[in-house]
């Protein structure tokens, strides 16, 4: 055992990585595809709720919010083909800001992707019971059936994991493209889109003021804005399962990032557009696509088009799955979590314990709400605490990943950089600001999302115990932190 930085390190022999490998296979296509796929359900519905405060402030909100994805996707590209390791963020923090900089960032990104795919599968149990007319009450069976087929595609191998990605991602895309066209004939912009007064109420012959609340208005829909981008930073998780991460991972990401930017003007500028739907509408709508679809189409094939918005929330549950195995898997393989968890599959060389312990967990955090409080209460809160907790653990990663890029370009200005970001340290502080701020009026915004902070902070205070008492002393040299000691040693960083 040997000690560092206030951390103590376990020698582990050959066997313990391999029983730990993974195996490579993307491609600049299925990065891309992970990349896209993960967020696209944000495209489906979430997004709209911050209508309620204008057209306007969502537009603004949407520009504010892209720029800090910009910010932090461009640092992603540098740092992650320099730093080519399953940890992605964690990797990234711990390199910068030592183990307990890193362990910070991954248990906020762990959260992020644990509790993210929990909220996707609630509303897929919603989708499912429309469609078939399931009771209510059986909501949690549609939970259990999904996570059960997604987690054993993504543990069957990563072959088939990238190939679904790549399918689902493609089908989502294609119906949002068949949205887009079929709108464009019978968008009304000024009538509906611009039909929230300054106090809130509809404009029913529209012609409303472009920011009705002032910039207040603004800053309130920026947390929804959110649900346009999030998750995208995921893809340097691949890293390990890159075939070229240093040429094919900057190509990945920016490729995925500029797609998303399309489909987010364009659903921001279509989806409210059309009659007898608006912003006004929309800005309470569950289903935004689906309103919009039947605005044009009509409410005979509602139940067709419920399909099709399920198949955008089934993109983002299998990509977020693949995301929470790699994450949980990294933390676990270096002894930040319990190291068994990152033992993967024999023939497969999947982390599918990892997975699976993921799974439960979220499954587990879903069932003791829905019991505990009621099945009305208990979606609620999955619906908007749970949420929203995945937000927070979302922009906390954001600006630690920033500053990581900041604190690297400093302290290791001469490790090997594949990708330079065109946005340089500019960029990464700018993305540090817009977290901030965003994270500012969830705070203060929403009472749903103070509660679940509560309990955000209560599972960081107890997880940092752990560090502090137990964890930190049986860290084990993983390529992350071997990574960051040989480069401690050349710099005296």
């Amino acid at each position: 055992m040997s000690k560092q930085s206030g951390v103590s390190y376990t020698k582990v022999d050959a066997g313990y990585f391999e029983k730990r490998g993974l195996r490579r296979y993307a491609g600049v296509w299925s990065l891309w595809a992970l990349g896209v796929g993960a967020v696209i359900s944000g495209h489906f519905s979430g997004w709209n709720l911050g209508l309620a405060n204008g057209w306007g402030s969502m537009l603004i909100a949407t520009i504010i919010i892209a720029v800090m994805y910009l910010g932090l996707i461009y640092s992603i590209a540098e740092m992650a083909p320099a730093m080519p390791h399953t940890g992605a963020a964690y990797s990234f923090a711990r390199s910068a800001m030592g183990p307990w900089g890193g362990f910070l960032t991954g248990l906020s990104e762990n959260v992020e992707y644990v509790i993210t795919p929990a909220v996707i599968v609630f509303f897929i149990g919603s989708y499912m019971s429309s469609i078939f007319g399931t009771p209510d009450a059986l909501q949690p069976l549609w939970w259990i059936g999904f996570y059960v087929v997604f987690v054993g595609l993504n543990i069957i191998g990563v072959e088939l994991s990238f190939r679904v990605t790549l399918v689902v991602t493609l089908l989502a895309l294609a119906c949002l493209v068949v949205f887009w066209f079929s709108a464009l004939p019978h968008i009304d912009f000024s009538r509906w889109a611009m039909n929230v007064a300054s106090d809130g109420s509809a404009l029913p012959e529209g012609g409303g003021p472009f920011l009705p609340m002032g910039l207040k208005g603004v800053l309130a829909a920026l947390p929804f804005a959110v649900w346009l981008f999030l998750a995208i930073e995921q893809l340097p998780l691949a890293a390990e399962e890159s075939v070229d991460p240093k040429r094919d991972m900057p190509k990945g990401i920016i490729a995925g990032m500029f797609t998303l930017i399309v489909s987010a003007f364009m659903i921001v500028w279509l989806n409210p557009s059309l009659p007898g739907v608006g912003s006004h509408a929309l800005g309470s709508s569950g289903e935004p696509l689906l309103d919009g679809f039947k605005a044009i189409y009509g409410d005979d094939i509602a139940k067709l088009l419920s399909l099709v918005a399920v198949l955008g929330l089934i993109a983002s549950f299998h990509t977020i799955i693949f995301a929470k195995g790699r994450q949980i898997y990294s933390l676990s393989r270096a002894g930040y979590f319990l190291p068994w968890l990152s033992i993967t599959h024999g023939g497969r060389k999947t982390p599918h314990v990892a997975m699976v312990m993921g799974s439960v967990t979220a499954l587990a955090i879903m069932f003791g709400l829905w019991f505990g409080f009621g099945a009305e209460k208990g979606g609620a809160l999955i619906g908007g605490t749970l949420l929203n907790m995945a937000v927070f653990g979302a922009m906390f990663s954001y600006f630690m990943q920033a500053l990581s890029f900041i604190l690297l370009r400093q302290k290791m200005p001469d490790i090997d950089r594949p990708y330079r970001s065109p946005l340089g340290v500019g960029g990464a502080a700018l993305t540090m600001l817009i977290a901030v701020v965003t994270l500012y009026y969830q705070l203060t915004g929403d009472p749903a999302y103070t509660r679940g902070v509560l309990w955000v902070a209560l599972w960081f205070g107890v997880c940092i115990v752990y560090f502090a008492l137990v964890g930190r002393h049986r860290l084990i040299l993983s390529p992350e932190e071997e990574f960051a000691l040989a480069q401690r040693e050349k710099t005296g960083a």
